[in-house]
């Protein structure tokens, strides 16, 4: 399977998503003029990774800033993992947030309290 990556926009977060080692990550901004139309390419991604793989994933995010649509696709990524980890495949999320950041820590933990997937809340620096 071939690897996710897009570059960065002013309104886009970069995506790096790596088939081989299991590694994704979500870093930056998201306020898309439509979530819903970025995401979808992000949602086809994970849906055949997911359908063709076994191994350990662990998917970060390091956003700093994302709007409320971004905020329902962010969601139904989340969803996905959580029905891969119902379905026996090891996933696990980290969402990384800035330490002064109480918004996104406050985002982290309230996704965190609707999962029941591994979901570690990591401020930095």
């Amino acid at each position: 399977m071939n690897n996710l990556s897009v570059n960065p926009t002013k309104t886009t977060p970069q995506i790096s998503f790596n088939a081989d080692s299991g590694v994704l990550e979500v870093s930056g901004q998201s306020y898309p003029e439509s979530a819903v139309e970025f995401y979808q390419p992000i949602m086809d991604w994970l849906n055949q990774f997911f359908s063709n793989s076994t191994k350990q994933v662990e998917l970060n995010f390091k956003l700093n800033y994302f709007n409320t649509s971004s905020s329902k696709c962010i969601l139904n990524i989340l969803r996905l993992f959580e029905k891969a980890h119902a379905e026996g495949k090891p996933v696990k999320v980290n969402w990384y947030h800035h330490e002064a950041d109480e918004q996104m820590q406050e985002t982290g933990e309230e996704f965190a309290e609707h999962l029941t997937m591994p979901f570690k809340v990591i401020s930095f620096k």
